[in-house]
């Protein structure tokens, strides 16, 4: 198995990196070849902008999809993406590490969606979803917080987890990847929550790196989360029955 981790957070020394420390230890010893894109080390830039074509469709203007696609077929596309594409073409497992920033994935993480998954190249009109560019690859979100665990349910007040993941989850099913539930290590910071001294939280965070260490063991086996295909929707993309909507599960056991 080939495995990259995408890997978001400022801090060399956050518990983001711990944890994708420990998923490069747990996979690497399971026998699988892996590779870290850690955005911030590499300082990617997250702006999609017409400095980064230098031959634009209109050059007066600005279209970005427009310059994608053209940047693809003329294989000119910038260099960082291009890079990033070739690793998410090489991986059989994508694993993005990213903290909860405002109830969702930090901007870096939200630009690099915006840059490397290029129109007209990874994705077309008829080339997404369960028939997307990376259809047979998995992923799954490894996400920190700092409020606990409880926090996280149906009108909770960290918000509902699954409410929380459904855009960053459905693009990479738009995508064609097998979408796992999220791992959610939650209460990273303590703030007193749970954890009455230091050895209380060093307890709880090495615990949460057992969890994750545990859950990589069996993550390419699980069954995938459940969306809606191109049989689920009539020719104006509407939903065949009620039944059949953008729904998806995050068992507990999973997060």
């Amino acid at each position: 198995m080939k495995a990259l981790i995408v890997h978001c957070h400022p801090d060399p020394g956050s518990f983001n990196a711990a944890l994708t420390n420990r998923a490069d230890e747990t996979l690497r010893g399971m026998g699988a070849e892996v590779d870290i894109s850690d955005l911030y080390e590499q300082g990617f830039d997250p702006i999609e902008h017409a400095r980064h074509y230098r031959d634009p469709v209109d050059p007066g203007g600005f279209a970005p999809l427009a310059e994608q696609r053209n940047a693809y077929q003329t294989d000119t596309l910038p260099r960082d993406v291009s890079r990033e594409i070739a690793r998410l073409e090489w991986a059989d497992l994508v694993i993005l590490q990213f903290p909860l920033w405002w109830h969702a994935q930090p901007a870096m993480l939200k630009g690099w969606f915006d840059r490397v998954f290029v129109s007209g190249g990874l994705y077309t009109s008829r080339m997404r979803y369960d028939t997307g560019y990376f259809r047979g690859k998995r992923a799954i979100c490894s996400v920190t917080s700092g409020a606990p665990e409880v926090a996280f349910g149906p009108g909770g007040r960290g918000g509902d987890i699954d409410a929380l993941m459904w855009p960053i989850q459905y693009s990479l099913h738009y995508m064609g990847f097998d979408v796992a539930a999220p791992m959610l290590s939650p209460g990273v910071q303590g703030h007193g929550y749970a954890y009455q001294s230091e050895d209380r939280l060093a307890a709880h965070l090495n615990g949460l790196l057992d969890r994750w260490s545990e859950r990589l063991h069996g993550v390419m086996g699980e069954p995938p989360l459940r969306f809606p295909g191109w049989a689920d929707w009539d020719a104006l993309g509407r939903a065949i029955t009620p039944a059949q909507n953008a729904t998806i599960t995050c068992p507990q056991a999973n997060i």
